[in-house]
């Protein structure tokens, strides 16, 4: 799937709906409790979340893979976990704030 910010996704297992924020170039494989995610317009709802990808995701947060060359927010949060190319996606860290001494 080639990606692009702005680009929404919709898991085939779970709620899960993200929007890409930033994408690498090239095709992608990005999935959702181990199934593919698809166009939210053409996504069907079929089997059931994997048991090895069932940590789910969280409303407004951000996932980004190992190198940040991918990161999507979760628009609506399901059972499902996020992977790129089989290797799960982590928790977006907020960056610390500077203190105001």
């Amino acid at each position: 799937m080639d990606l692009k910010p702005g680009s929404r996704l919709k898991s085939s297992v779970c709620d899960t709906e993200l929007i890409v924020v930033k994408a690498p170039s090239g095709d992608v494989d990005i999935t959702c409790g181990g199934s593919p995610m698809a166009d939210p317009a053409d996504a069907e709802r079929n089997g059931e979340v994997a048991a090895s990808a069932a940590d789910g995701t969280a409303l407004g947060k951000r996932y980004v893979n190992e190198d940040e060359s991918l990161e999507v927010l979760c628009t609506k949060p399901g059972d499902g976990s996020l992977a790129l190319g089989g290797t799960p996606l982590g928790l977006k860290e907020a960056k610390p704030l500077p203190a105001s001494d």
